[in-house]
């Protein structure tokens, strides 16, 4: 009989997966991880094999298949405008993301489309094919590019969008493993139990084993440099949110509420740098009401800057992308001693609690629901902040399990097919749920605890399973279909 932890996807089975930290938070562009950024990758990545295998001048016309859940709500995600993107050979984590409204209508005006940034195609709306009514059965999340070559035939490949801007193409799907997958971690990590053995082992914390299988592709000045600049652009997305106003775009008509809450919480006074916006924030108050406030400012203002085409980090996606800069920021601003030090070990331990829902469940709402999401955003928090305020790592994942025990079964079920409502609450419900998981794991002995991390990851996966598809990023349940709404500009 195959046990929960080799049962997959489709039945398959769960390959060794090594798993980065910099795979678990990735740099990109709003709304959403799987519906906009890895349809994004799938361009570059399709385009770059074409190009291996004819030159780009013999491209006669594109057209590109949606599936499922990026048909059905690939409009509201911005699909179409990320494929696009991609297929242009813009890169997410490089591009001005104030040139984005600007390329799009160049397209569309032009109707064509330089591949590449070389070759000019004819280009249009119906070149892009929204199968509503088709699903391939790997996954809810597919596209199918198509290049006419003329007399040459045509160039085809189906990729999978599987959550947090990862992508798998149709071939990979039974491949040989690749270099990166086999290589010998020092510390092989699918289960919680497994990590726990580890730190059992070695005395270490999370973050430090963690980082012993980093090393195996970067050196350690690399990895501090570049989680460094990951929390940079989570910092710089919480600031540009709480200082830009607005209606956010869509049609829904949403209006941005960061802004006004930093503008109220800091009496109207105006900063042009984080530095002292930061000071500013921890002389006003300390209070319980205040710091609570706080925290959601933090969460509203990422997801605001994410569902407006916004870069943002996936953590460990786009929609659920404010709850771990939301808890990091609280930690920083509200608890004493922070350092370079702390904000790594947090985003280590945060991407390896990650990382084994990946393994063990999903971390995509079209599979599993907002669980998917915001549950696993929330754990990841948790135990990223359980260990830099000194907690051990069977409180760290402890605090995980807590928080994601009180997100099983959300589903996903964004109105109008955007990140926004109730997509962007949900981040602030997320990170004050982190907060709280951790406060209990730190005043609780882990070996009076009932449910493991493993247990929890287990659970979340046969609700996945269970959940009926239209609670899975459809837009066919739940709020999505309740709530009267006549979207004005999609």
């Amino acid at each position: 009989m195959i046990s929960w932890k080799t049962k997959r996807i489709n039945d398959k089975y769960m390959k060794e997966e090594n798993i980065s930290v910099f795979d678990m938070f990735k740099i990109g562009v709003g709304p959403s991880s799987s519906h906009t950024l890895g349809p994004w990758r799938a361009g570059n990545m399709f385009i770059t094999k074409l190009e291996c295998a004819f030159p780009l001048d013999q491209i006669k016309s594109l057209k590109v298949h949606l599936y499922g859940s990026l048909a059905k709500t690939g409009i509201g995600h911005g699909t179409d405008i990320a494929v696009m993107l991609g297929l242009c050979g813009y890169g997410a984590e490089t591009i001005n993301t104030d040139q984005i409204p600007i390329l799009i209508e160049e397209i569309r005006a032009k109707q064509s489309l330089l591949i590449n940034g070389q070759h000019a195609v004819k280009f249009s709306a119906e070149n892009i094919i929204f199968l509503y009514q088709e699903s391939l059965p790997f996954h809810p999340n597919a596209l199918t590019f198509i290049a006419d070559l003329g007399d040459k035939g045509e160039f085809i490949e189906t990729y999978y969008s599987i959550g947090g801007g990862f992508i798998i193409t149709e071939t990979q799907r039974n491949r040989e493993q690749t270099f990166k997958e086999s290589l010998q971690l020092p510390y092989p990590i699918n289960y919680a139990s497994d990590l726990l053995s580890y730190c059992e082992q070695t005395s270490l914390p999370i973050s430090a084993l963690v980082f012993e299988n980093e090393r195996l592709w970067k050196d350690e000045s690399a990895i501090r440099k570049d989680l460094l600049h990951i929390y940079k652009i989570m910092q710089e997305c919480i600031f540009k949110g709480c200082h830009t106003n607005g209606v956010l775009p869509g049609g829904l008509n949403v209006q941005r509420r960061a802004a006004r809450m930093n503008n109220d919480l800091l009496k109207a006074e105006s900063f042009s740098e984080y530095p002292e916006w930061l000071n500013a924030i921890q002389k006003t108050g300390q209070g319980f009401n205040y710091t609570l406030d706080w925290v959601s400012c933090f969460a509203l203002a990422v997801n605001e800057v994410n569902a407006s085409f916004g870069r943002v980090v996936t953590a460990p996606t786009n929609g659920a992308a404010g709850v771990i800069p939301a808890v990091l920021q609280y930690y920083i601003t509200f608890c004493e001693g922070h350092t370079e030090d702390k904000i790594i070990n947090f985003l280590l331990t945060a991407a390896e609690i990650g990382s084994i829902f990946k393994k063990g469940a999903t971390i995509s709402a079209a599979m599993g629901g907002c669980q998917a999401e915001i549950g696993v955003s929330s754990a990841m928090a948790a135990a990223g902040l359980t260990e830099v305020l000194g907690g051990s790592p069977k409180q760290c994942l402890m605090a995980a399990e807590i928080a994601m025990e009180h997100h099983l079964g959300l589903t996903c079920d964004p109105i109008g097919g955007l990140v926004q409502i109730p997509c962007i609450e949900r981040n602030a419900m997320g990170a004050i749920k982190a907060i709280t998981a951790s406060q209990l794991a730190l005043r609780s002995d882990p070996q009076l605890a009932i449910v493991s991390l493993d247990h929890v990851v287990k659970t979340m996966w046969e609700t996945a399973i269970d959940m009926n598809s239209k609670y899975k990023e459809t837009s066919e349940g739940g709020l999505a279909l309740n709530i009267p709404i006549s979207l004005s500009e999609c």
